[in-house]
């Protein structure tokens, strides 16, 4: 499929790595009830308060590709059905998600340890319940500019969710055990922090790249792989002078391997020249 560069549109996952972020500060202060001061988030690892406010550490430190989820980077049928506006019957492809795990690590600091361990164990309880930090409808950038969800709506993320052909995004959190006491030990030398107890989460998300569009994609007509072969009925094999040497088998018609292809029809095929 051949595309011109102006017909990509802008990458549709960009922003998702800082949102995750955003969304584990919101999911915590939300659901802060250990008193009316709520704690007070930081990234620098060497920040040491002065007074008796307590401070989560929330820093990511490492992400990494999900080797269990990598994709083909050919360009496939993006999941994106535009309706009305002028725009029905346009097609349009893109690479499949970058399946990413992000790494990281919480700390808490208090001027009492007993406050600083009732301050972890609150978040070990919190984050337990966030089983997916971010469930959305997924968001898709046109060509146009124009943000649109599967169905090709306006992008909402508090739209309605009882249509089974909306694609939703879901961003999951567990606890891992990623770092050694000796990795933390080193991590915090590295920022000139003092040793704190930590916790270590993993995050995954899929990064949708650029929407390519098209007015429907190539169709490429093309034999089975069986009549590419010269068929011969079956029957014994004999030599010039007469002498049976064998009989051949039938021949098995192949499936051609690999993915299900777009638009690809067999010569064979008696229906109707028509796209579905």
């Amino acid at each position: 499929m051949n595309t011109e560069l102006s017909m990509q549109g802008p990458m549709s996952g960009r922003n998702i790595i800082g949102e995750v972020t955003e969304a584990v500060h919101k999911f915590l202060l939300d659901g802060y009830d250990l008193s009316e001061r709520p704690p007070r988030f930081e990234e620098d690892l060497s920040f040491v308060p002065k007074d008796k406010e307590q401070v989560i550490y929330l820093y990511m430190y490492r992400l990494c590709q999900n080797p269990n989820l990598i994709n083909q980077k050919r360009l496939r049928q993006a999941p994106v059905f535009i309706k009305g506006n002028g725009a029905e019957g346009e097609t349009f492809y893109h690479r499949p998600p970058l399946m990413m795990d992000l790494f990281y690590m919480l700390s808490v600091h208090s001027k009492f340890r007993s406050d600083g361990e009732r301050l972890l164990g609150w978040l070990l309880l919190r984050l337990n319940e966030a089983t997916h930090l971010i469930y959305r409808p997924r968001k898709f950038i046109l060509p146009d500019g124009r943000n649109v969800d599967s169905l090709g709506r306006p992008y909402d993320p508090n739209c309605s969710l009882d249509d089974d052909d909306l694609q939703m995004e879901k961003v999951s959190l567990a606890l891992v055990d990623e770092l050694t006491v000796g990795d933390a030990v080193n991590f915090y030398s590295l920022h000139e922090a003092p040793y704190r107890p930590f916790l270590t989460y993993r995050a995954r998300v899929a990064l949708d790249g650029p929407l390519v569009a098209s007015s429907g994609g190539t169709t490429i007509r093309m034999p089975r792989l069986g009549q590419q072969a010269e068929r011969r009925e079956p029957g014994p094999i004999a030599s010039a002078a007469g002498r049976i040497s064998g009989q051949r088998s039938p021949r098995r018609t192949k499936k051609p391997p690999g993915p299900t292809g777009h638009n690809v029809r067999s010569d064979t095929d008696t229906e109707a020249d028509t796209e579905e």
